[in-house]
């Protein structure tokens, strides 16, 4: 049975006309799958027998809000999704003056092994499908009642691990017929697999690139980040100028400060120098504490003493604002503490 999310729009056209019907109906379907519908019957201006033909054929997949939480500080609403195997993943809904964002999942748990990260404890399980990355919106906007304009591809997994289902859900939810979310509106997180760099670059989306850094040389990369072993910092920083050269897009660095592990001065200076003259962002993060880590966040005034360090040396740089600190809102925890009973 074939997961009509799944399809991109010429492939759902191609679908409808091998079931002996006209194309046109491929945009009345694609606009109703955006709106979070589970049955065909809800499909109420196509015929009865079309809907008959889907349902021999296909099916809607979808996902269960297992848990949902709000915070009362400042509306941040985390989601725990039931997949329809039995998995769970999650997504977070944020809100901003510009807009609504939602950080999505990408695969469920993550192969990475970043020892900052919740959401690699246990190793990957699957790939998301791209359905599933895209029910993650729909079921969020169909909870809320509110539309969703921003989506950051930073929630569980690593998005370039999962690379063609990726692409295909960056089709599908900038499709007017669909979604319709600007690609300058979507943001992707990568630790660092650099050939995907270069393939994302040839695919010619202009969506943000955010690489994982967190690390101003390859010594402290290599300690926290398993990924640095095969893709050092030397062929990391000409694949981001690749990717920058190519998009014409500012690429964000993450930088999650750990007290006494890369939040000196000196790696403030080192990271100055590493990012010098590139067009990007430093995105400095004050880590989460994890039960199972043993790594802690500096306190305010280190944070911001390493955020004017580099901002003085000349590089873009500002400390990401705490949202759902009540709710322990960065991803992994839930799903971990759901796992455990």
């Amino acid at each position: 049975m074939i997961d009509l999310k799944d399809l991109e729009y010429p492939e759902l056209c191609d679908f409808i006309e091998s079931l002996g019907e006209k194309k046109f109906h491929a945009k009345q379907i694609f606009s109703w799958l955006s709106k979070g519908i589970e049955d065909f019957d809800e499909m109420t201006d196509i015929s009865k027998e079309l809907r008959e033909k889907l349902k021999e054929k296909s099916h809607i997949s979808k996902l269960k809000v297992r848990k949902k939480l709000v915070s009362q500080i400042d509306k941040t609403t985390k989601y725990l999704f039931g997949l329809e195997d039995g998995n769970y993943i999650e997504s977070v809904v944020m809100y901003y003056n510009h807009g609504i964002t939602i950080c999505v999942s990408s695969q469920v748990g993550c192969l990475m092994g970043c020892r900052f990260c919740a959401s690699t404890i246990g190793g990957k399980v699957r790939n998301l499908t791209s359905s599933e990355i895209l029910n993650q919106i729909i079921f969020a906007e169909k909870d809320l009642g509110e539309r969703i304009s921003n989506i950051v591809i930073m929630g569980i997994g690593e998005p370039l691990d999962n690379f063609e289902n990726i692409v295909k859900f960056l089709h599908n939810v900038n499709n007017p017929n669909g979604l319709n979310i600007g690609y300058r509106h979507i943001s992707l997180s990568t630790c660092g697999i650099v050939p995907k760099i270069y393939e994302l670059a040839k695919q010619n989306l202009p969506i943000t690139l955010s690489v994982s850094l967190h690390a101003p040389n390859n010594k402290i990369r290599d300690s926290i980040m398993p990924i640095n072993s095969k893709y050092k910092i030397e062929e990391l920083i000409p694949a981001c100028k690749d990717y920058i050269k190519a998009t014409n897009r500012r690429i964000s660095f993450e930088y999650a400060l750990i007290s006494g592990i890369n939040d000196s001065f000196e790696n403030a200076d080192e990271l100055s120098k590493l990012l010098s003259k590139m067009l990007c962002h430093v995105n400095l993060i004050p880590v989460n504490n994890i039960e199972e880590r043993d790594y802690k966040s500096g306190n305010k005034q280190q944070i911001h003493a390493f955020c004017k360090r580099l901002i003085k040396n000349g590089i873009n740089a500002t400390v990401r604002r705490e949202l759902g600190r009540d709710i322990n809102a960065s991803c992994g925890q839930l799903r971990r503490k759901n796992e455990k009973g």
